[in-house]
């Protein structure tokens, strides 16, 4: 099947997944966290709705729909983004079950319905926003690493007005947010469950933080083992290249 690129667009396979995805340097190309974020969210198999916000080339959905037969929205503010998720989705033949929307996700409940979804995924901007100066100068960039169309907060009360009562809702953000991400989260409803670090090596600082939880769940938090990225010799770790690559 032919693909329509466009500038520096280039397509890429993706990963363990019999799929390709279309990337572009200046635009977007997804990151390690989205792939880890597919991997951790629990995922109905057979059937359910599941959405994910903040979607950028569609990689998230790209994945999820490897494990689950489940319809998934995804939802991209930026229209070349979009645009690029939406190529993608329709290269790989699974228009039939992944709906790209262009749009604002603090307009979805009332665009889509509240209380409609099983699963909520979202990569959510993980900076708060600069002073413009201090901006990266590449608006698709900017938007998607700093806090301009989209707070924390934004994030998880739309996920929260998204799911159904005992649904989860799961995101990768930066551990220095752990405290403000659980706060937010039981502000609106949605009671942390599950909780993953994540560590480029041994000896290092968490740099990548995995949380899910269960609107209107009881509490009863569990921490998981720690995953670390790289070895001693720099090299993909195991537990890594198995997520990367289904590598055993």
């Amino acid at each position: 099947m032919n693909v329509d690129l466009f500038e520096d667009e280039r397509l890429d396979y993706l990963l363990a997944e019999n799929l390709r995805i279309i990337q572009s340097p200046s635009v977007f190309a997804f990151s390690l966290d989205a792939v880890l974020l597919s991997k951790f969210a629990y995922m109905p198999i057979q059937k359910g709705n599941v959405i994910d916000l903040c979607t950028g080339n569609a990689v998230i959905p790209l994945l999820l729909s490897s494990r689950s037969k489940a319809q998934i929205t995804g939802v991209e503010i930026q229209e070349r983004l979009y645009d690029m998720g939406r190529r993608s989705v329709e290269y790989n033949s699974l228009s039939d079950q992944i709906r790209m929307i262009h749009g604002d996700l603090k307009d979805m409940p009332s665009v889509l319905g509240y209380q409609k979804y099983d699963v909520v995924t979202c990569n959510p901007p993980y900076f708060k926003t600069p002073q413009k100066r201090e901006q990266n100068e590449n608006e698709h960039l900017a938007i998607a690493r700093h806090e301009i169309h989209c707070t924390l907060e934004d994030a998880v009360r739309v996920s929260s007005q998204l799911v159904k009562p005992g649904g989860k809702v799961a995101f990768v953000h930066r551990p220095g947010r752990l405290l403000e991400i659980t706060e937010y989260m039981k502000q609106y409803k949605i009671e942390p469950k599950r909780i993953q670090f994540v560590y480029p090596k041994k000896g290092r600082e968490s740099n990548t933080l995995l949380i899910e939880g269960t609107k209107g769940g009881q509490p009863d938090l569990k921490i998981l083992p720690p995953l670390f990225v790289y070895d001693e010799n720099h090299e993909y770790t195991k537990e890594i290249r198995t997520i990367l690559y289904g590598e055993e």
